[in-house]
């Protein structure tokens, strides 16, 4: 080697040095793997690091310590992220995204923290069972704006087969809203909930309701029942008397049993008053009265297991396996709409918010359809046959066909 050779590859390495002031990092780069290079700190540490230009503007991506990290390992690295850049990613965007995007299971704490308080005490109760048992896992590792519709179609159907059609739907009803908030707090773009638009599994189409001999059957065994089992009888009556909610009912205080009417102050949709007739006011006189914050129905054990376990013995001794006790307010509401009482007072005695609700609960029994469906029959037969024979039929024969 020539001195002149000597003193040319000494000027290439010295041009690879940044020189830096005491006491500032400092880095050189390698001269064959561009952009490759150690970072000098102030206090001796070393560590690795790739300069890159990404969407215009230089980025320098620390690969590790010097301390752990052989060069070697160090620039193998270095070559992925290379190839990976070259490919339109960008390796930085995982910690930028860290800085500004919440992830999953950061924002679900953050919006139950916000949201929560706002439910009632039951919502806030069912919300935070749905929580543990399927929320708090769903979506490990994942920052909110990397979950897509696809990976939210995948979740609903996988919950819907480990939980069912009805658990899956209300899940994905929490985590839809959720999502919501996400796009108006500023968290994600407008329009890119990735819950909406999954279809709600479809509900059993429920068309249960008592028949006079069911009907009188379940007030026999409630008669019998009445001397042990006072306060769950009492609840039973009531159910089927006045057509309200299973939690209205176990949760009703003194303070809210006003007279003839129950003025609750917190039901589904809100608070909303009760009428009650002589038979369902003739229950709740037959049970000791106390201060206006006691509840109704003071059980000794938790107040719907007591009632559920009744519920199902009562149902195999009258043989009625398949009533559910929400089918007592399905059948008040059938019972209603067969004394021909109109949709809209229908759903003012339920207490719903929207007539459409009303119109699940309005069936009618095999019976009266086909009686009407004959009366019907009947009276375009009689029409057809008269006007085949000329005769007219007048207002008061069509009042006497119609009266059969």
């Amino acid at each position: 080697m020539t001195a002149y050779d000597l003193q040319r590859i000494l000027a290439e390495e010295l041009a690879r040095v940044i020189p830096g002031a005491a006491g500032k990092r400092r880095s050189k780069f390698d001269y064959v793997l561009p952009g490759f290079g150690e970072r000098i700190h102030p206090s001796g540490r070393k560590s690795y690091v790739l300069q890159r230009t990404m969407g215009g503007k230089q980025r320098l991506i620390t690969i590790g310590d010097a301390a752990i990290l052989t060069e070697r390992m160090a620039k193998d690295v270095a070559r992925r992220l290379i190839l990976r850049i070259e490919l339109g990613q960008n390796p930085a965007d995982k910690k930028q995204r860290g800085r500004k995007t919440p992830t999953y299971a950061a924002f679900l704490q953050f919006y139950w923290e916000a949201v929560a308080p706002t439910w009632k005490p039951s919502t806030r109760e069912t919300h935070d069972i749905y929580r543990r048992t399927h929320l708090d896992d769903a979506f490990v590792g994942k920052f909110i704006d990397e979950i897509n519709h696809a990976d939210a179609v995948r979740w609903h159907a996988q919950l819907t087969r480990s939980a069912g059609p009805g658990a899956a739907n209300r899940a994905m009803e929490i985590l839809r809203a959720m999502f919501g908030k996400a796009e108006a707090w500023g968290y994600l773009h407008e329009h890119s909930n990735p819950f909406r638009g999954i279809r709600r599994n479809k509900g059993r189409k429920i068309e249960r309701f008592l028949s006079e001999d069911e009907m009188a059957r379940l007030g026999k065994a409630l008669a019998d029942a009445r001397d042990k089992k006072p306060l769950e009888v009492a609840v039973i009556s009531l159910l089927a008397l006045t057509g309200c909610r299973r939690g209205e009912i176990i949760n009703l205080t003194w303070g809210e049993v006003q007279g003839r009417k129950l003025k609750l102050t917190d039901s589904k949709t809100g608070p909303r008053i009760v009428w009650l007739g002589h038979e369902a006011r003739t229950v709740l006189d037959s049970l000791p009265q106390g201060k206006k914050e006691a509840h109704v129905f003071a059980f000794e054990v938790r107040s719907s297991s007591a009632v559920d376990g009744f519920w199902r013995n009562l149902r195999r001794k009258t043989g009625l396996e398949d009533l559910r006790l929400h089918d007592l307010r399905h059948n008040y509401a059938s019972l209603a709409a067969r004394s021909s009482e109109t949709l809209p007072m229908i759903g003012s005695l339920l207490g719903h918010a929207e007539l459409l609700t009303t119109l699940r609960y309005a069936h009618f029994d095999d019976a009266a359809l086909l009686r009407a469906s004959v009366e019907v029959g009947d009276l375009i037969a009689i029409w057809l046959n008269d006007l085949k024979t000329g005769h007219i039929i007048t207002p008061s024969r069509r009042s006497r066909i119609c009266s059969r």
